[in-house]
């Protein structure tokens, strides 16, 4: 008889979460593979002597990139106003690498109130929300609801208060909200309905 094996078959791992990377990893794992992509060619799109900005490995949107400072700065909470600049800055060439690939088209930059990578990163995101990797609610909500935070807002906090706060377990029952189109505001029971909905919405021109 042959003998049996005790082995425990190997999981897969998702890319369920906000910024489309797997869960219960390490988060010092992590945060080298954020790192690490900023020399990655295939990924990079744009760099100065200040930032880098590259593809979204899991896009969440028909055009996505993360802007990515140089300088270490782990997340929203270590920013000081000597930061303000570099802040101004990211912004700037997320606007300019929004008019290099589509000038027509509507676009978001911004920062996830929680994000699961711990190296700063500001999202530049097309709002088509045209992906196969937009899969799950938490995805959704994490740039249609307050959870998604305008990179002006995080500037003119920054610039007020000193210091950027907020409330994370606040922000993370915001990932439950029911399914919301971010255009017109109509309620949808699931994300293919909602993925399908959101195609009736002109996204080719700026409002």
């Amino acid at each position: 008889m042959a003998a049996t094996s005790n082995a425990k078959p190997k999981r897969k791992m998702k890319d369920d979460d906000s910024d489309g990377l797997p869960k219960k990893k390490p988060t010092q794992y992590w945060n080298q593979g954020l790192l690490s992509s900023i020399d990655d060619p295939e990924l990079r799109v744009d760099a100065d002597d200040k930032v880098v900005i590259i593809r979204d490995k899991y896009p969440k949107a028909k055009f996505h990139f993360l802007a990515m400072p140089k300088v270490n700065i782990p997340n929203l909470k270590s920013l000081k106003r000597e930061h303000l600049v570099l802040l101004k800055h990211m912004e700037t060439k997320g606007k300019e690498i929004a008019q290099r690939f589509d000038s027509r088209r509507q676009f978001r930059f911004g920062y996830h109130a929680v994000p699961s990578m711990s190296h700063l990163h500001m999202h530049i995101i097309s709002q088509d929300f045209d992906s196969p990797s937009l899969k799950t609610k938490k995805h959704w909500n994490s740039f249609t609801t307050e959870y998604f935070h305008d990179s002006e807002d995080i500037i003119n906090m920054l610039e007020k208060n000193g210091r950027v706060e907020l409330d994370t377990k606040k922000y993370q029952e915001l990932l439950k909200n029911p399914l919301k189109c971010h255009v017109c505001l109509k309620d949808l029971p699931n994300m293919p309905n909602l993925k399908q909905h959101i195609k009736s919405h002109d996204y080719s021109s700026k409002k």
